[in-house]
């Protein structure tokens, strides 16, 4: 079991996209009230009085859409702040990033990851369920003023979705040719909604490396990070390719993280809800830090146990009410 590090905090549960892997089209969400969220100020004493003195030092900021949160460049300063901070990143959508790369990486923002599942418009649009004027360039110019900032290293998440985008895989594999790119593809997790991608399912990451081997080769690669892909390389490519395997290679056991909602919960688990804690409802009702250090403490203690029954159980689907948007993905 890895310890226990590293802390996915959502900054918000909304976004300017509707995904239809996260937020399936036709579903109704009830995102959560301004005041229910999270205040700088809450948000802020949790990382330094709670998480930080029980051991996390990496932070990734995360959504819905992180750079929808007000004043997100702030909260990037104060946690890059901290001295115990070792790294800190933030997974994006891009649609807002091109006029907020340059601030964020000078506030501390040091890694960032953004969503690029498709190459053509036409499909990115039909991802993302954008009927309106296709949002793809805006993205592409989010990752380009990513790049021009000095983002390293610089991440391109992919879901891959049979017979929708899985022939663009030597395409999105290329862009770490010529430049220190980093491609991630991420194994579709049908829970709910595969019947809006056909009968396929899902296609493993095994079959996408025979796909790129086939093509140029592969070798095995290293990108600085805290996530359980496994990286190989293009011989002589600057970037690498991620997988990220959780329909096919369970890695439970070697999970690192928990997640903090937008609304203060925390979890231990992706895909389970047990044992999680309400740190904002504690926190307003008077309850010290020094307690919910201990709470902390605790939960820590059972999330092997809670990591080791999913692995053991042969499912990577758990007991969970709320969409990917809403934990925090």
């Amino acid at each position: 079991m890895n310890q226990v590090d590293y802390l996915r905090i959502s900054l918000i549960d909304r976004c300017n996209f509707r995904c239809q892997y996260c937020m399936p089209e036709g579903e109704e969400l009830n995102y959560i009230l301004k005041q229910q969220l999270l205040t700088n100020e809450e948000l802020l004493t949790l990382i330094k009085e709670v998480f930080i003195p029980v051991g996390f030092t990496r932070f990734r900021l995360t959504g819905g859409e992180p750079l929808l949160r007000p004043n997100v460049v702030e909260i990037v300063k104060q946690i890059a702040s901290f001295p115990e901070t070792k790294d800190l990143s933030m997974t994006t959508n891009g649609f807002v990033l091109a006029p907020m790369a340059q601030n964020l990486y000078d506030a501390g923002l040091r890694r960032i990851n953004i969503s690029l599942d498709s190459l053509d418009p036409v499909i990115f649009d039909q991802i993302i369920s954008n009927r309106g004027r296709s949002r793809w360039q805006k993205v592409w110019d989010g990752i380009q003023a990513a790049y021009e900032a000095g983002f390293d290293p610089l991440k391109l998440n992919v879901v891959v979705i049979p017979d929708v985008n899985d022939r663009e895989v030597l395409d999105l594999a290329a862009l770490t040719i010529d430049k220190d790119w980093h491609v991630r593809f991420i194994e579709f997790m049908p829970i709910g909604n595969g019947h809006l991608f056909g009968d396929r399912g899902w296609i493993s990451s095994e079959e996408l490396r025979q796909r790129i081997h086939k093509r140029w080769g592969l070798t095995e690669g290293h990108v600085s990070g805290n996530g359980p892909a496994d990286v190989f390389q293009i011989p002589g490519a600057k970037g690498t390719l991620g997988f990220i395997s959780q329909m096919s290679e369970c890695f439970c056991d070697r999970c690192n993280r928990m997640r903090l909602s937008a609304d203060g919960w925390l979890r231990p688990c992706l895909l389970n809800e047990a044992g999680q804690i309400d740190l904002k409802t504690l926190l307003r009702e008077g309850v010290s830090t020094l307690q919910l250090r201990e709470q902390v403490r605790e939960l820590l203690a059972i999330k092997p146990e809670i990591n080791f029954k999913l692995r053991d159980s042969g499912t990577n689907v758990g007991n969970y009410t709320r969409t990917m948007s809403q934990i925090g993905g």
